[in-house]
């Protein structure tokens, strides 16, 4: 078992380290009860929600710290938040995005924490749950921000095992079992498209696109959208609903599964042209409209 690291009481009351912590828990708070977004301000959050809530198997590269590769994955062995591990005579760190233990009030300082610990953790180590304190740095603080970090989509865990390692029988029989229940997906990229995801579930595919607007606002312009005909995308797809998680509001269309993932980028860029012509009207909506709102919000789950 590890040993646990001795902590001392804390800083001196009044010195500049307490008013610095002070600071932060103030700045910490004030932000989670003003806003349900917690990664808003990102410039990959549209990707960074899908990743935590929907996207089967795929990595992102988050940070280089002193040389120590800190990589994003949906999921680890476990639902861990972080584990560290060898690769090419390095160590990397590896931060989970869904958790086996679920997600706090504070998903971006529990991302936040697990990255901390993966910068410093012993290669062959992990990180069972994040705990969020007052030395907690703020996740965009470890990050680049304005940057969308390069993400790969697999079709399978064997990422689970570091290259050139023979796993054991028992990690092997874990891996295939999680392979056995991948969904096919895949990240429509193109230039300016952000948070698009097809999945192919089994008898329809789907398209879920993470959208980075104001819930209202986004909501009345797709309600204009529906009332003028245009929410679809082309033959094959139909609009299925939308959900919010984690302060955003993802619209869904199912698809025809039978055409290839790629096939998708253009009609989802000629549906974006007329979602952006709909957010640009600054006026009230119609009552052909304001039916459509109605109709759409009824059709709206929440996740989390």
């Amino acid at each position: 078992m590890a040993k646990k690291s001795k902590r001392n009481s804390g800083p001196k009351p009044g010195s500049n380290r307490a008013a610095k912590l002070e600071q932060r828990r103030l700045e910490r708070e004030a932000a989670a009860a003003a806003s349900s977004r917690p990664f808003e301000g990102l410039a990959f959050e549209c990707d960074l929600v899908a990743l935590r809530e929907f996207v089967p198997s795929a990595l992102v590269e988050l940070s280089k710290e002193d040389g120590r590769r800190i990589v994003g994955a949906t999921i680890l062995p476990g639902g861990v938040a972080a584990l560290v591990r060898e690769e090419d005579g390095q160590p990397v760190g590896y931060v989970g995005l869904q958790l086996a233990a679920g997600y706090g009030p504070d998903p971006a300082g529990e991302l936040a924490a697990a990255l901390a610990w993966a910068r410093t953790a012993e290669p062959g180590t992990s990180l069972q749950v994040a705990t969020v304190d007052d030395d907690t740095p703020a996740f965009a603080d470890l990050i680049d921000p304005a940057v969308v970090p390069p993400i790969t989509v697999h079709q399978d865990f064997d990422w689970w095992i570091p290259a050139g390692v023979e796993p054991s029988a028992e990690i092997a029989h874990t891996v295939k079992h999680a392979n056995e229940a991948v969904l096919p997906s895949a990240r429509l990229e193109a230039e300016g498209l952000r948070g698009a995801w097809w999945v192919d579930p089994g008898e329809k595919a789907h398209l879920r696109w993470v959208r980075p607007e104001d819930e209202d606002v986004l909501m009345n312009a797709l309600s204009r959208v529906h009332a003028a005909g245009g929410l679809h995308l082309g033959e094959g797809s139909r609009f299925a609903g939308s959900f919010r998680t984690h302060g955003l509001l993802v619209p869904v269309f199912d698809l025809d599964r039978e055409k290839h993932a790629d096939e998708w980028i253009a009609p989802v860029l000629e549906f974006g042209a007329r979602l952006e012509e709909a957010l640009a009207v600054d006026e009230p909506l119609t009552s052909a409209e304001r039916r459509s709102r109605d109709g759409l919000r009824s059709r709206q789950v929440t996740l989390r």
